[in-house]
């Protein structure tokens, strides 16, 4: 098997982070083993510098895309800046021709821009979630894939999920083993559980313009543990069903069931990262049936289970691996 090239292009005010993801893992990551032909390109002319003053000299320019086996846009710097021209035909003819083109982060813009990810499914940093339905509506964007292929076009959500996508274009082309031989050298895990879901921030409004409604807020946040019945929340805030259910709607942007639901599974969050409750009892203190019911909510919101988000997010020895070390 010959060794895949990889053009990974530069461009200026590029993120050092970003960049140096593909440099690692497409370089010389396993000493001894060449797994790809790494080449630094220059994605427009001129200097190319990062906003914290690193900077970039490379002879090759986007002529390396005509021969690269995999091109990786790694960042752009601007979702509302179109990229050169140049740059974006040279992204369209590596395609073409059969090249694996792949998009980091905001670098999912640039292929935007290109016209290559038209109709087809992407991914990108959950931040830029409705700039980027915006400007792209033809894009089937997936908000919480941590990175997304579709028909040899590969796009990742942001920062650290470069990552796990460079991780997943190993294993695409040398195969799990090789993969996970990377990984432990970086001592990352080869594959993380669930999507950029467990990441975003969706917090449920603590208040609103409506004072009655607020109080009533308040009264649930503090008996989130306690069946709620339409009827009897109409009662405590002196309403009719109707006129409850409507002011509620108006007040909060939800039903009170999708509120319920939304502060319930935010508290189990908070009760998983923070205490060492079983989670029967969390389950309990934040008014699911049964611990069944919660994982089965939680599961179906976050895409990972309660117990594998407690150990993503509570560590008693930050940094302390439990177990023997990775062989590298």
């Amino acid at each position: 098997m010959s060794v895949p090239s990889v053009a990974v292009v530069a461009i200026n005010h590029f993120s050092p982070f970003h960049f140096s993801v593909p440099c690692i893992i497409f370089g010389d990551v396993l000493p001894g083993k060449k797994l790809f032909n790494l080449k630094i390109c220059a994605g427009e002319p001129g200097t190319l510098r990062s906003r914290q003053g690193f900077s970039i000299e490379t002879s090759i320019g986007l002529e390396a895309l005509e021969e690269a086996d995999i091109v990786i846009v790694p960042y752009w710097r601007d979702p509302a800046e179109r990229p050169n021209q140049e740059l974006l035909d040279a992204l369209v003819a590596a395609y073409n021709r059969g090249a694996l083109v792949v998009g980091l982060c905001l670098g999912t813009y640039v292929l935007a821009y290109a016209g290559l990810l038209d109709q087809r499914r992407a991914g990108t940093h959950w931040e830029f979630e409705q700039d980027f339905v915006a400007r792209y509506p033809n894009v089937q964007l997936d908000t919480n894939a941590l990175y997304v292929e579709d028909d040899r076009l590969v796009t990742s959500a942001g920062t650290a999920a470069g990552l796990d996508c460079c991780l997943y274009l190993v294993h695409r082309v040398h195969g799990r083993a090789i993969a996970n031989k990377v990984a432990r050298r970086m001592v990352i895990p080869p594959h993380r559980e669930g999507g950029q879901a467990q990441f975003i921030e969706q917090p449920v409004p603590l208040s609103t313009r409506d004072a009655n409604v607020n109080r009533l807020l308040e009264y649930l946040r503090n008996n989130l543990d306690k069946v709620h019945s339409l009827d009897d929340l109409a009662d405590y805030s002196l309403m009719s069903r109707r006129t409850f259910t409507r002011h509620f709607q108006k007040a909060t942007g939800m039903s009170v069931g999708a509120w319920l639901m939304s502060e319930r599974l935010q508290r189990s969050q908070e009760l998983l990262e923070t205490t060492s409750h079983s989670i029967e009892a969390i389950a309990e203190f934040v008014g699911f049936q049964s611990a069944a019911t919660l994982r089965q909510h939680f599961r179906s919101k976050f895409n990972v289970t309660p117990t594998e988000w407690r150990k993503t997010f509570q560590s008693d020895s930050p940094g302390r691996y439990q177990g023997h070390s990775p062989r590298l």
